[in-house]
């Protein structure tokens, strides 16, 4: 499907071979936690590699008649907590560093908010866009079929990520339960709720970033009425975010997709611009604010910034120019390491991804539960657990960032890892 060595990021034509490596960027930060916790040589060494990664080309029969050859991945970190868990990621520059990457951060994240779940990632590449309905089904299918002998609700359960929505799951359970013969409603999460999903689950990430954003200035002593928020990505975890920190009283100035972005100083309308972008597919169509680029959108002079859209956005080249004093990252892997250190340099708090964006797998979690329980709870109940969950998370990385004299992501990181390390050891190797 990808015949350039370009890719298009949040809006931004950036070259390939001058992309930072999300992998690299996930090995990095392993590396550097993996040494300060003293990890034992031999189980490092297990915990940089993957523990299963699958390739995939599949045929997928097209409207016009044409059979389109389509590559996709499915690959699990580690699974020594429980099943793997992760999304199915649509785009174009779906590749398999892409996947190990997102895979391992999974693992983290789930030890992180202490889920019973271990980490996967799958994708195509492809761009969901310019399929047809009747093309996304029969890509989904065939692409659930490829990776059935992986997937399962006691194996790995996947769930929606960037390019994929309820109707997917609703697809991929489907497909699965066909080839069991019976229903599995816990094959897949961030399904429709009439087929087994939970209520709360299409914004709980977003909603979990406002939720540890607000964590993060009660910390600093600050409150988040009036606060000034800044969002790269106007997808499910940009958009809910922004709807979640107007509810608590913040003031969202900018927003953005791959169009470019809008910026309106006295706040905007957030519904309105949803709602726009819904008519139009972009958010540089809402005629009541400024248009700016992706890059402007995250050097604004605001308190918050939320980068929501994809990998390696902040990188070295532009990390000083970031003007916010707290990033909230709600996409996976958007800070490189390199501006990390520039970051930290200059005062600015990073709440990492593996805490900030958690809310989603909590949710998954809370949805998996209810469908082998058969019992479902009300938006209120989920919510009000998904808050705890997230806010125990972030005052142990908290306390370990302070105990330990690290930035946020380090001690997280150290939170997470250690957890996974601890219960490799536990099992031990087999045979």
């Amino acid at each position: 499907m990808r015949s350039s060595d370009k890719t298009t990021l949040a809006g931004e034509s950036v070259d390939r071979k001058r992309r930072v490596s999300a992998y690299e960027t996930a090995l990095a930060q392993f590396d550097a936690v993996a040494d300060r916790l003293k990890l034992d040589e031999n189980l490092s060494d297990l915990l940089r590699a993957c523990k299963r990664e699958l390739i995939v080309h599949f045929p997928v029969r097209m409207d016009d008649g044409r059979v389109q050859t389509f590559t996709g991945y499915r690959v699990q970190h580690n699974v020594a907590r429980g099943p793997a868990k992760g999304g199915i990621r649509y785009h174009p520059a779906v590749d398999l560093e892409e996947v190990r990457a997102l895979a391992m951060w999974m693992t983290w994240k789930c030890a992180l908010v202490n889920i019973p779940f271990g980490g996967a990632k799958g994708g195509v590449t492809v761009n969901p866009a310019e399929l047809s309905r009747g093309e996304l089904e029969r890509l989904t299918r065939r692409f659930a079929t490829e990776v059935s002998l992986l997937v399962g609700p006691e194996a790995d359960i996947p769930a929606p990520d960037m390019g994929t929505d309820a109707q997917v799951m609703a697809w991929v359970m489907d497909t699965l339960s066909m080839h069991q013969g019976y229903s599995m409603p816990g094959a897949v999460t961030g399904k429709p709720v009439p087929l087994g999903g939970t209520v709360g689950r299409a914004e709980a990430t977003g909603k979990g970033v406002a939720i540890i954003a607000q964590a993060a200035l009660e910390q600093a002593k600050k409150p988040i009425k009036g606060a000034t928020v800044a969002i790269q990505g106007c997808g499910n975890v940009g958009y809910n975010a922004a709807l979640a920190f107007q509810a608590l009283g913040a003031t969202v100035v900018a927003l953005s997709d791959r169009s470019g972005g809008v910026y309106q100083p006295k706040g905007l309308d957030c519904v309105a611009v949803g709602d726009c972008k819904g008519e139009t597919g972009r958010c540089v169509d809402y005629a009541k604010a400024s248009v700016i680029t992706n890059a402007e959108l995250l050097q604004l002079p605001v308190d918050i910034l939320v980068p929501a859209a994809m990998e390696g956005q902040i990188t070295g080249s532009n990390a000083r120019k970031i003007r916010a004093k707290l990033v909230v990252e709600g996409a996976n892997g958007p800070t490189t390491p390199e501006a990390d250190a520039i970051l930290e340099k200059a005062g600015v708090t990073v709440v990492p991804d593996i805490l900030a964006n958690a809310g989603g797998v909590v949710v998954s979690y809370f949805e998996w539960v209810q469908d082998f329980n058969r019992y479902f709870w009300d938006l209120a109940e989920v919510n009000r657990n998904m808050e705890k969950v997230l806010r125990q998370a972030f005052a142990e990385v908290s306390a370990t960032a302070k105990h330990e004299g690290t930035a946020l992501r380090t001690a997280a990181l150290m939170v997470a890892v250690g957890s996974v390390a601890e219960a490799m050891k536990l099992r031990g190797i087999y045979p």
